[in-house]
């Protein structure tokens, strides 16, 4: 299949599933969770994916107080923060983010900035100086908040934007964002981004004049 060519102007990566493989975390974490609660383990993992966790609970147990969901959120994440078994890169990270080094590009993630720094350094990556954690927004993708600020801190406009995404919840938030999507692994591509990549290794990206960004997928 011949490779799908993006040009941008600047790049907006989200980090679980799209730079660091936390699966193993997540999935310990929220299945723990579910059967506190009792709820169907299967069903939770198909809705945590992408959001912060006080929103996929608001979703999970409707009727709840959020305030509620927001202390027992802030109980998770730091579980989450504290555990590291299992996060390693997605096989290409490293080598991407290096090749974007002096281009624009910024780290939007619905993970708090610890918990972000703690699953980037597990990762062995490094945090791109422009990040939009939790702390940054008032709403949690699929509101496309956090990829506007991004966008905004660079400079750019949302149309010459490209996200890096592997849930469904980013996906929705950058096509509400009006922003293309390259979609990472196979959770992504049911989502319907404008591109899909196995993982990172499937990425090659050019710096041009202007200054603009090349990327080759495929």
């Amino acid at each position: 299949m011949p490779a799908t060519v993006l040009t941008a102007r600047a790049l907006l990566l989200d980090m679980d599933g799209t730079l660091v493989d936390s699966d193993a975390v997540v999935e310990r974490i929220w299945r723990r969770w579910a059967v506190r609660h009792g709820l169907d383990g299967d069903e939770v993992m198909k809705v945590v994916h992408g959001r912060q966790g006080h929103a996929s609970m608001a979703l999970l147990l409707p009727g709840r107080p959020m305030a509620q969901n927001h202390a027992d959120n802030a109980r998770m994440l730091a579980e989450e923060t504290a555990d590291t078994d299992g996060v390693v890169e997605v096989p290409g990270a490293a080598a991407f983010l290096a090749s974007l080094r002096g281009l624009p590009h910024a780290l939007v993630t619905s993970a708090d900035a610890a918990l972000a720094r703690v699953r980037m350094a597990a990762a062995g990556l490094p945090v791109p100086g422009v990040r939009i954690t939790a702390e940054s927004v008032g709403a949690s993708k699929p509101d496309p908040e956090g990829f506007l600020k991004g966008a905004a801190e660079l400079g750019a406009d949302p149309a010459d934007c490209v996200v890096f995404e592997d849930s469904g919840a980013g996906v929705a938030a950058a096509r509400a964002a009006g922003m293309r999507v390259v979609g990472v692994g196979a959770r992504a591509a049911q989502h319907g981004p404008d591109a899909v990549v196995r993982d990172l290794t499937q990425v090659r990206v050019e710096a041009l004049d202007g200054p603009e960004i090349r990327l080759h997928l495929g």
